[in-house]
């Protein structure tokens, strides 16, 4: 197997791709299969440039293949497609058959098939250029998302979710809840944070990916540091003590609460920038939790890793 160790280098050379022609579909790309959710779509001309730029909100995973020169390629490109629904968001899933899109196959001067390239911020890095079976492309795959996990690259990507059958809606006109969620849910609203942190640990236990379940842990354990938190207090013990690393999250947390969300954030990038050793790593994980309780697609987010890894390097 060749798998290579994850770096940031050069961004993909578009170039040689033509512009989508009039009337294309969406740049989102990818139609979602009818009354579910998927983390996988077909990559062609007219999403390609969208597909690269959704590596800024979290991994994406571009694998190329081609059914008339190796129809084993497009078997791995469906197992990575299977993989990707599994991790629940973790990474973006965008599969290039190059019998269809020879220019996007040019672009990335390609060579051979099956080949995946992982794609971080805009920026490619080949992964994977052997023949995998599910197991072994699985296991693969686990391990490039702990790695980037070690350097901090937690982004998550929403589902292309289609829209619910007609007579599914609530009656607020949304989606109903997915049963799954009701204990934390009913938890949150009796304001019994445990309670609702326990629930999504036991849903995260049995699946370390699902990424709305990680979310709402995020927020439920805000909540639970908070309950019995004083504000004027407790900014007035971070002012005097700026080197208190519990102060200043403490005070993050609050702000959170009190939707000042890019000063929670910001304080938290500053205390990074001028600590070092485990009180930098207990201010970098804090902030990153508070990037999962907000959402990693928001705009706010995506400022704050940014500003995140300037203060880190």
């Amino acid at each position: 197997m060749s798998q290579q160790q994850f770096s940031r280098p050069g961004a993909i050379d578009l170039s040689a791709l033509k512009r989508p022609p009039a009337g294309a579909p969406p740049a989102a790309g990818g139609a979602a299969p009818a009354g579910g959710a998927s983390y996988w779509l077909d990559v062609g001309q007219a999403n390609f440039q969208a597909t690269i730029e959704a590596s800024l909100t979290g991994p994406v995973l571009l694998v190329f293949h081609s059914p008339t020169r190796l129809p084993e390629s497009s078997q791995m490109a469906r197992d990575l497609a299977m993989v990707a629904e599994e991790f629940e968001g973790r990474f973006l899933a965008g599969l290039v058959n190059i019998d269809e899109e020879p220019e996007i196959a040019q672009a990335v001067q390609l060579q051979s098939v099956p080949f995946v390239f992982a794609v971080i911020d805009g920026r490619p890095q080949p992964l994977i250029q052997d023949l995998l079976t599910l197991d072994n492309l699985r296991a693969a795959i686990n391990q490039v998302m702990q790695q980037l996990t070690t350097q901090g690259i937690t982004g998550r990507h929403q589902p292309r979710q289609a829209a619910p059958p007609e007579g599914e809606e609530g009656e607020d006109g949304e989606p109903p809840l997915d049963p799954r969620y009701v204990p934390a849910q009913d938890a949150l609203e009796r304001n019994d944070y445990d309670g609702a942190v326990a629930e999504y640990e036991k849903l995260l236990n049995a699946n370390p990916a699902d990424a709305e379940a990680s979310a709402g842990l995020a927020m439920a354990k805000l909540l639970q540091r908070t309950k019995d938190a004083d504000l004027n207090a407790a900014r007035e013990a971070a002012a005097a003590h700026p080197e208190d690393i519990a102060a200043q999250t403490l005070v993050a947390d609050l702000d959170m609460l009190g939707g000042h969300v890019d000063d929670a954030f910001n304080r938290l990038v500053d205390v990074v920038r001028r600590t070092a050793g485990d009180e930098r790593n207990l201010a970098r994980e804090h902030l990153l939790g508070l990037f999962a309780a907000v959402g990693n697609d928001d705009p706010r987010v995506l400022r704050g890793r940014q500003a995140l890894a300037s203060a880190l390097f």
